[in-house]
């Protein structure tokens, strides 16, 4: 099953159909992750590719080791990785500290954002917005610049102007925390945005808020990895691919239509598939 999902979706620089060649913006070879502290294995040989412009939805049991591998991409240290390789935009991944991973491109937006007191978002925004552009070599942005850059990004995520002033998720509602972390998205412009349950606990009004900012920031080359239990969440926000995750690995990738047959029949009919 592995090869299967691996091939369907493929390894190396390959085309579009129309001749044009694609190269892959994210590819994980094999990757194996155990928890730092008690050395339980986790992630057993994950394999994926993730090219510009498209979007990629992983789903699975509670367990299958979905939220773990967004972690390890980005570095969180309660994870170690034992083995396999990932490459974003041609570098190894897996060398860099979770900072220079940000700084790179990489973007995640957590299933449970914590609080941040004592620091308001504008100036969050403003530090993580700077520390993005001395990366890629362009000059930083004074506080009335970074204000006009970011202003027309408020109606992007549905948000009032004196959410800037609040510390960052203090006292938020799980709506207005995920609003927020598009917010940052939004501002941080990043290559690969994953996204980690990004739907849980939103009702019908801030689902779709959120579905059409991150629709809104979509481009020919920045990529979505989302992570999700639901299928409201994929008919707001389009994959290009559903991945099925079992046992720490991607058992089936396949089309939207994966999707119906977990609502169907559940994820014994994919297993037994």
């Amino acid at each position: 099953p592995i090869a299967a999902s691996f091939s369907a979706v493929e390894s190396t620089t390959s085309t579009d159909g129309l001749g044009n060649s694609k190269t892959p913006l994210l590819e994980v070879k094999g990757l194996t992750a155990v928890i730092a502290e008690t050395k339980q294995e986790i992630l057993k040989g994950v394999d994926l590719v993730v090219h510009h412009g498209e979007i990629h939805a992983i789903m699975g049991k509670n367990g299958s080791g979905k939220s773990t591998f967004s972690k390890v991409l980005v570095g969180h240290p309660d994870y170690e990785v034992t083995g396999g390789d990932v490459v974003f935009k041609g570098e190894n991944l897996l060398d860099m500290e979770p900072e220079e991973r940000s700084l790179a491109g990489l973007f995640m937006s957590f299933q449970s954002p914590v609080e941040i007191p004592g620091v308001n978002n504008i100036d969050f925004l403003h530090m993580a917005y700077n520390a993005r552009r001395k990366k890629l070599g362009e000059p930083e942005l004074g506080p009335l610049e970074f204000y006009a850059y970011i202003y027309p990004k408020l109606d992007l995520v549905n948000m009032k102007t004196d959410f800037l002033n609040r510390n960052v998720n203090e006292g938020f509602s799980g709506g207005e925390r995920k609003r927020n972390e598009i917010l940052q998205l939004a501002v941080l412009g990043a290559d690969l945005a994953i996204l980690d349950e990004i739907d849980s606990g939103l009702d019908v009004d801030a689902l779709r808020d959120v579905a059409k900012a991150v629709n809104g920031l979509l481009t020919p080359t920045n990529s979505v990895l989302m992570i999700t239990h639901y299928r409201r969440l994929l008919e707001v926000i389009k994959p290009t691919f559903i991945h099925i995750m079992e046992n720490g690995r991607i058992i089936k990738t396949g089309d939207s239509s994966l999707a119906e047959v977990l609502e169907e029949k559940g994820y014994t009919a994919i297993s037994a598939a």
